[in-house]
């Protein structure tokens, strides 16, 4: 069956696909002069803050009222600064801080440096409550797992963003905190006991005037115990638009994920997420061609003809998506007296707020009466560097041994993996060490049998060895001292640092 130009058109007004490279395909120039709605860009496509500028530059000389969106999160999940690691902490170490100015003035600070780029939605700030500290996924993305605190953290965060005329995201509804499965590879299971205060933080973000709500692919058996939330009309449309009164865009999760892609294909699952009551769909983190970006634009389209989705959901989608562009087009930064000073209040210190931040949230535990702290000259590091999920982009720096080796020269390095991690090369490594201080930096050791043994090799000889924690930081008992940075980010590995040399 032959589709309308009008009909692929309509289609087009609510989709994100992303693509590769640090220029705009041919195929992306020719779909947004046609009207396509936004553009989803990932590390891939960014190489520094003057590239980015020059290409949301040429995005926009094809359609000026492009959507141009990306997942900075600050912490762990980067894209403006994949290259180097985040100059701002994530949102578990705000969390632990629990100041909402400095939360307010971070989003701010980050959002003035994405309007700058030519940004004009930030898939952030994750308004999950991470209650379960197995979960694969979320972890030291969420503020927390208290509701109440990831809810006043996450309006502080949407504040500050919207003030600098980038729309903020609360993702991934209805809460992705709860769950051991990572939607990328399955569907994850909500339990009914914990789904009001998983959608507590949502509620918050709606009443601060969020313009964004990205859906999660989760299954949550309480309001539909067939269809994950992105496919599910009682909880797009019943939960999130009629209950809770959100009348802004809702935007999918990646649609190729597995938890809604494995059972109908991404055109198939798109057309089905647009009837469920989403109005935009975000594609190509993982297909970023352009065979996937038309073939997501003729299932909607094709969606329509056989009546699985009706035009007049099709056509309002597609007029929130226009409403959205307006109010960006129109926001730029906007001043707000209070939320200004509190800004210039935590720049004082060097390096700005995130610093700021990454050094408020660190957390000691003394464990020797030794003076470990501060370590003498040239210390080794062991780094233990486990897999991470996808949203973490696997290029991005992170550690303690190199802003170490900084403050004490001579600091010397080893990153091992699971795979590398034997026996015999731990037994070299105590060698190696000798005498000198020993750091051993770990991230989420609680989720890795392998970095607990790795551990439990090294503080068997060196038990005056000093534990950092870059990860979630279910023990601090490990080491004669174990310091919790709750976060990976490169002002987090510079905070540690500075405890271990004592300068802070």
């Amino acid at each position: 069956m032959s589709l309308s130009g009008d009909l692929l058109r309509l289609a087009d007004a609510v989709l994100f696909p992303g693509f590769t490279g640090h220029t705009p395909p041919d195929w992306l120039r020719r779909r947004l002069g046609a009207g396509l709605a936004g553009v989803a860009l990932f590390s891939r496509n960014i190489a520094d803050p003057g590239q980015l500028a020059r290409l949301t530059a040429e995005l926009r000389a094809e359609n000026p009222s492009v959507l141009i969106g990306t997942d900075e999160e600050s912490g762990e999940v980067t894209r403006l600064e994949v290259a180097t690691g985040s100059s701002r902490p994530g949102g578990y170490a705000l969390g632990v801080v629990d100041d909402v100015r400095l939360t307010e003035a971070l989003a701010r600070d980050l959002g003035h440096d994405l309007a700058g780029a030519g940004i004009t939605i930030d898939f952030a700030p994750s308004a999950d409550v991470n209650s379960n500290p197995d979960n694969p996924v979320i972890g030291l993305r969420a503020f927390g797992a208290d509701p109440s605190l990831v809810a006043r953290h996450t309006r502080a965060f949407v504040r500050g963003l919207q003030s600098a005329g980038v729309a903020a995201t609360a993702k991934h509804f209805p809460g992705h905190g709860d769950t051991t499965v990572d939607s990328h590879h399955g569907v994850p299971v909500v339990a009914e006991s914990g789904i009001q205060d998983a959608l507590h933080p949502f509620r918050e973000a709606i009443d601060e005037g969020v313009k964004v709500i990205m859906t999660g692919h989760l299954l949550v058996p309480s309001y539909d115990a067939e269809r994950p939330a992105t496919l599910s009309p009682k909880v797009l449309t019943g939960l999130l638009r009629e209950e809770l009164g959100f009348d802004g865009l809702i935007i999918t999760d990646g649609i190729e994920m597995a938890a809604v892609s494995e059972a109908y294909g991404i055109g198939g699952a798109s057309a089905r997420a647009l009837a469920a009551g989403a109005d935009a769909i975000c594609v190509g983190g993982e297909h970023a061609d352009e065979a996937t970006a038309d073939g997501v634009r003729d299932a909607i389209a094709t969606a329509v003809t056989t009546g699985l989705l009706p035009e007049e959901r099709l056509a309002d989608a597609a007029r929130r998506v226009r409403e959205l562009a307006g109010w960006a087009a129109s926001s730029g930064s906007r001043s707000h007296s209070d939320g200004e000073m509190g800004l210039e209040a935590v720049r004082h210190s060097d390096g700005g707020v995130g610093l700021e931040a990454a050094r408020r949230a660190v957390r000691v535990t003394r464990r020797s009466t030794a003076p470990v702290l501060p370590i003498g000259p040239a210390p080794h590091v062991v780094e233990l560097a486990p897999e991470m999920n996808l949203a973490i982009d696997k290029g991005t720096p992170w550690g303690v041994g190199e802003p170490l080796a900084r403050l004490r020269p001579g600091t010397t390095v080893t990153r091992l993996t699971a795979r590398s991690a034997t026996g015999a090369e731990l037994d070299r490594l105590l060698v190696l060490a000798g005498d000198r201080p020993l750091a051993v930096v770990v991230r989420d050791a609680h989720r890795h049998p392998w970095q607990a043994e790795v551990l439990r090799h090294l503080l068997g000889v060196r038990p005056d060895a000093v534990v950092v924690e870059m990860g979630l930081p279910v023990r601090s008992d490990l080491g004669g001292v174990h310091i919790a940075t709750y976060g990976s980010a490169r002002v987090c590995g510079q905070a540690a640092a500075e405890v271990l040399t004592g300068s802070l």
